[in-house]
Formats: structure tokens, sequence, C-alpha cells
């Protein structure tokens, strides 16, 4: 059987949802991909082989599910509606039978999952509800450490602040915080006649590859702090910025001094490197030290040469 005979297309999908009683709705970030050929090209640029087992999530009626199937070992579904949670494996036995094996579907918000059953998964493909894409992309990133790679379908406006370079107008919390886990490019637009119901924003393509995340003494949790500091106020120096992170504005321009940042530059300019080295900087430029002659100076001299050490191990 061809894949024309698998996948869904326009009336195959209306038809299916018409039968459940489905109607997409808003609050669950719901547009169903009606085009056989986008699915196609997902795949094709998800590059994918026999050996993957993918996570997708947010499978709706499973036009993307039955293109995946295909090509990989696995694909580990997870769909927050219960309808169509259960209906799924139903449509894949239905028009993709020798395929069927090959799926589990878990009914769950994928922002609350930590496990999967069966074999480690190792990419990430999905059309991603707007709401919440970028959650659920650092959450899944952080939760398997197995997924090498993905692709994922949003909002262009999204797709663009996911892979947006330091110093630019899009810069910003979502860039930094995926570029800790992964190297990160726009793989195309998508139009918006691929859709139903037709969004009234346009969508794209990214695709990521897992990277080695930046070696600190401190937790992802620390770097990701200082990350959302910098960018809560855009507008203000990270000095000011990170003041009440760091316990004063004073206190703040020590720890960024320490690591080799200037006190005066904005988060935009910096890289998930530098936001790193701030982290680990912290715990050692106490917050309440002496500012003085031969206090503050000779106190943070001593640990900035600790820390400098401590940064140039990590290769920060």
């Amino acid at each position: 059987m061809g894949d024309s005979q698998v996948l869904l297309g326009p009336a195959e999908v209306r038809e299916l949802a018409a039968r459940l009683g489905v109607r997409p709705t808003k609050t669950l970030g719901q547009n169903f991909v009606i085009d056989a050929n986008t699915v196609r090209r997902i795949v094709r640029e998800a590059d994918l082989d026999e050996t993957d087992v993918v996570v997708e999530v947010g499978p709706g009626l499973g036009s993307l599910t039955l293109a995946l199937l295909e090509r990989v070992q696995r694909v580990v579904a997870i769909e927050i509606d219960p309808v169509l949670a259960g209906q799924l494996p139903h449509t894949v036995r239905r028009r993709a039978p020798r395929l069927a094996d090959r799926l589990e579907v878990v009914h769950a918000d994928a922002l609350r999952v930590t496990e999967l059953p069966g074999p480690p998964p190792t990419a990430l493909v999905a059309n991603l509800p707007y709401n919440v894409a970028v959650p659920v992309v650092l959450h899944l990133l952080a939760a398997f450490p197995t997924l090498r790679r993905g692709l994922v379908m949003v909002q262009a406006e999204v797709a663009e602040r996911l892979v947006a370079r330091p110093g630019g107008k899009v810069y910003g919390v979502p860039s930094v915080k995926l570029a800790w886990h992964a190297h990160a490019r726009r793989a195309g637009p998508v139009g918006r006649a691929v859709f139903w119901p037709v969004p009234n924003v346009d969508s794209a393509l990214v695709a990521f590859t897992r990277r080695a995340e930046p070696v600190a003494q401190v937790s992802r949790e620390e770097v990701f702090a200082v990350i959302d500091a910098a960018f809560a106020q855009r507008r203000k120096t990270l000095r000011a910025a990170l003041a009440g992170w760091a316990g004063s504005a004073e206190a703040a321009e020590r720890v960024l001094r320490a690591a080799g940042v200037d006190p005066k530059a904005r988060g935009e300019a910096l890289d998930v490197a530098a936001f790193a080295r701030i982290a680990q900087y912290r715990p050692l430029i106490a917050v309440d030290e002496p500012t003085e002659e031969h206090g503050e100076g000779a106190v943070a001299g001593r640990r900035s040469d600790d820390a400098r050490g401590g940064a140039g191990a990590a290769g920060l």
C-alpha cells in the first residue's frame, strides 16, 4: 500500500473529526494538518531513519503520525485530549495495519511527562500547539537527554525567537534556553492552507540538534534563573536587571566583572556560555563583601582568580 492510501487528506480529516464529534479548540491550540505533502516534508526534513524512536506531541487525528510510522522504529505519541488519544490506535490499525505495533499512545500533558514507555526516545517531531510550543520543547529536552535531534512546527514568530542569535531584536529567553540544549535553525515556512481550521498566523519549521550542554559548576536551573532575570526588563543594563538576583546592583556588578561581562551590557548581547559563567560566579562573589579599600578589591580579586580558573576548566 502506497503512502497516499495511508495518509490523511482534507476529506478524511474532516470526516474523522465529524464522526468523533471533535471540534478543534483554541484552548488546546489545535490546528490539524490536512496536507499529505506537508507531513512528507516534515518527515524528510527531520532526517529520521529506521532506528529512531520518535516522540510526537499533540498527534491529533494522526496525519503526521501515519507518515512517521512509515519511516521509524517506533512512535510514542503524547496526546492530552482523551478522545483523540483513544482514537489514534484505531486510525493506525485501519489505515496502516502493518505499522500498528510501532505506535504507543500516552494520554498525558506533555509538560508533565517525565518518563515514557519502551526504548529511550531519540527524536522529537511534532506539530506543536502554539500556546505551549516553547515550554514543551524545553521540558522534553531536559527530561529526555537521549533526544538527539528534532523538528517542530510552530508559529513563525516563535520560530524566529527559538533560532535567534545574540544581538538580534528577537533574541531572548527561548533563544538562550534552547541554545543550552541544542543548535537550532529555521527549516522553512509552512503555509496556512495546510491546516484545518486555517490559523490567523504563519507557521514555520525549526530543526535542532543536541549539543553538549555548557559545562558549568552550577545547575541548569541556576543558569536559567540568570537568563530569566536578565530578560525580565530588557531595556535595563545587566547591572540593574540582575540586582534582584544578585542581592543588589553593586553585587550584580561584582559578579558580572568577575565573569568578564560588561555590567552596562544588556541580556541580548550575551550567549548561553556567558550566562553560565555569570551563574557560577554568584556563589564565589559574596553579596555583602566590604567596599572599602583593601576590602572588596582584595576579596573579590582573590575569588575572581579562583573562579576564573574554574571557568577556564569548564571551557566557558
